[in-house]
């Protein structure tokens, strides 16, 4: 005991400080390249999430723009077709590439008066191209007897009129006006 005496007084405090310092360090060592391994997973995770993120993004711009040119495609042909152009596929060919979006949204159509309305547009072009439109006079030296025009006085079918339940005269008329368009596709009206 005289040996303790001698000696200053020790600080346990200190020395337990010291220790847990000692050992905490120990264990950052060994656990660091697990951190490190860790970290480099995850940033590897998180670039390979950001690619998939961008390949996403980069496919729904493609799929926004499909869609939009559907779109675009079927009212160009839709309004080609309600002005009674015959070679509708023909038409739509010769006009696509003038028909764009306007920076509002409408389509229009790129003409010497510059951007016009989809509508102004085909009316015009139709009217500048009526080989686009059906004959005028229905005959000639192939047309038989037997042919006939439309029904007068009978109004085209609407599709959109078809429907179960109709009376037997609407369906009469919708057969009648099947048969006649089928027979002039037949002989190649």
């Amino acid at each position: 005991m005289d040996e303790l005496q001698e000696r200053p007084e020790l600080d346990v405090a200190a020395i337990v400080r010291q220790a847990v310092e000692e050992y905490a360090k120990t264990e950052v060592h060994k656990s660091e390249p697990a951190h490190k391994a860790e970290l480099l997973e995850e940033r590897r995770r998180r670039e390979q999430l950001e690619r998939r993120v961008n390949e996403l993004v980069e496919e729904n711009n493609r799929s926004r723009a499909r869609a939009e040119e559907a779109e675009r495609h079927a009212a160009i042909r839709a309004e080609l077709q309600r002005l009674g152009v015959q070679k509708v596929d023909l038409a739509f060919k010769a006009v696509r590439d003038e028909v764009s979006r306007s920076e509002d949204g409408r389509l229009v159509g790129r003409s010497e008066q510059g951007e016009v309305e989809l509508k102004d547009y085909l009316t015009g072009f139709v009217a500048t191209n009526p080989e686009f439109l059906p004959a005028r006079i229905s005959g000639g030296s192939g047309v038989t007897a037997g042919q006939k025009g439309p029904a007068a006085g009978s109004a085209p079918v609407d599709l959109e009129k078809i429907r179960p339940g109709m009376s037997k005269e609407e369906m009469e008329r919708v057969r009648q006006e099947i048969l006649r368009v089928t027979g002039q596709t037949m002989r190649g009206l």
